[in-house]
């Protein structure tokens, strides 16, 4: 696309892309100045330029530039509105599915890319970018408008119809949404959580909103009746209203489950019809999630058969995932980290009749401090024994992380005892565990980092417990 297309110039540069980051321009891209919470772009405008960049967007004068110089009034709120255009609008040719709330945002999103199919949806979220055709990294849960439209973009190029993608508060927040519709918002919880970036929880809740204010018309606004801020989305929502849960009234209802250790048998209930599925996800929590998914689906007027079809495949990386240790005790790592998350993933463990749980779990630095205590509780009450450790510290001390988490429960439980080293916490419960006990890894999923102080390491939980186990056999 030309820049005298985009912008009201004489100049026939052509661009090929949009950046924020000056390292990583080249020729063809226009660099955004952009004035984030650390940094202000506009002083990167020489780098961008020696790196390759075609133009440059501001909002303050800069001077006389060897390339292209367009100001504007607002570079953040300019930056989606200019993807938009560059990339050729992709969000309005494909149909957009967006995943909010606390809990579930990941299981939810993944399991209308499963049912969909990865052919024909792609997914944007915790465990990255990625469709059959497309596989990338993903930095932030929901990416920066100049990453988010370029993905749309590839995804509509190589046969995406839909996208399945989590929409987080913080990308509320921070603007990365600005401007998109999507023709379905999805509900699955709001507990507390991200105070450290909202500072209370009705801002928190606000944020979570306007996934569904940002809801076409004629777009699907799918909610959790069961969850007690229900009325807060049903009065946001733009779009038409169908709720999922346990009471009668509900569009989807889910009238009863039995969990067993390796698949839950659901009956749902649609439109007076009653509807049997064999999930392979254990949990009450995952019967909330697949409940949601299938009534979006349904809703999409998507074939039954094609949905039903595909259940059988559902996994979603880093949750509940079941190592093999070839012995009689097990391990499972998670990506739970709120209380509430927490609490539903041990109330489930307890169903399976098993002999001890040995629960390994952190919490990170520089977000949510409030709630560590909170946390420390839950593993304590619900948990035979913990042991808590460093999870992406940042710039926190570890020690005085945990301390944290066992201030409010020290005097009262004993059940427990602090290992900073992750590596060396994981280790040790996979060494205590005994026959038909189960260790559980908790807060990071299948996440292949740790932030620490002053570096960003790779650290992944599946691999350390797969270690620890391998090395106990000998």
């Amino acid at each position: 696309m030309l820049l005298r297309n985009i912008y009201n110039v004489d100049s026939d540069v052509e661009i090929t892309g949009v950046e924020i980051n000056s390292k990583n321009c080249k020729k063809g891209d226009i660099f955004v100045c952009v004035k984030g919470a650390t940094a202000d772009r506009h002083d990167y405008i020489d780098d961008a330029i020696n790196n390759g960049a075609s133009a440059i967007v501001v909002s303050k004068e800069v001077g006389e530039k060897t390339v292209p110089i367009i100001k504007v009034e607002d570079t953040d709120d300019e930056l989606p509105k200019l993807c938009q255009k560059v990339y050729d609008y992709p969000n309005q040719k494909l149909k957009m599915i967006g995943v909010t709330g606390t809990d579930g945002k990941t299981s939810v999103a993944t399991i209308v890319q499963t049912l969909l199919g990865d052919d024909i949806c792609g997914y944007i979220g915790t465990n990255g970018i990625s469709s059959k055709e497309v596989k990338e990294d993903n930095p932030n849960t929901t990416p920066a408008p100049n990453l988010l439209y370029k993905v749309l973009n590839k995804f509509l190029s190589t046969g995406s119809k839909y996208v399945s993608m989590e929409a987080s508060s913080e990308a509320f927040f921070n603007g990365r949404l600005k401007y998109l519709e999507f023709d379905v918002a999805i509900l699955t919880n709001v507990t507390s959580e991200h105070l450290n970036t909202h500072g209370t929880f009705e801002n928190y809740l606000d944020c979570k909103l306007n996934l569904f204010r940002q809801t076409k018309e004629d777009g699907i606004c799918v909610i959790n009746k069961d969850d007690e801020h229900y009325k807060d989305f049903v009065e946001a929502s733009n779009g038409r209203v169908v709720t999922y849960g346990k009471e009668s009234d509900n569009d989807l209802v889910i009238e009863n489950f039995d969990i067993y250790p390796d698949h839950t048998d659901i009956n749902f209930k649609y439109k007076d019809e009653s509807i049997f599925i064999k999930s392979p996800m254990l949990g009450d929590f995952n019967v909330y999630n697949l409940a949601a998914a299938f009534l979006t689906l349904l809703e999409l007027g998507i074939n039954r058969d094609h949905i039903m079809n595909n259940i059988s495949k559902i996994r979603v990386n880093g949750r509940l995932a079941m190592l093999n240790t070839n012995s009689n005790y097990y391990v499972m790592v998670d990506y739970a980290h709120t209380p509430n998350g927490i609490y539903n993933l041990l109330n489930f463990v307890k169903t399976l009749k098993l002999n001890s749980s040995i629960v390994v779990i952190g919490q990170a630095g520089e977000r949510d401090a409030y709630k560590r205590p909170e946390v420390g509780k839950v593993v304590l009450e619900n948990a035979d024994y913990a042991i808590f450790t460093y999870e992406d510290p940042r710039s926190e001390d570890p020690a005085m992380i945990c301390e944290d988490i066992v201030r409010d429960i020290k005097d009262k439980y004993q059940n427990y005892e602090i290992v900073l080293d992750r590596k060396e916490a994981i280790n040790k419960a996979i060494n205590m565990a005994k026959e038909n006990d189960i260790v559980l890894i908790l807060g990071k999923g299948n996440e292949t980092y740790q932030k620490l102080k002053d570096k960003v390491i790779h650290f992944n939980d599946i691999e350390e417990a797969e270690i620890a186990i391998k090395n106990k056999k000998k």
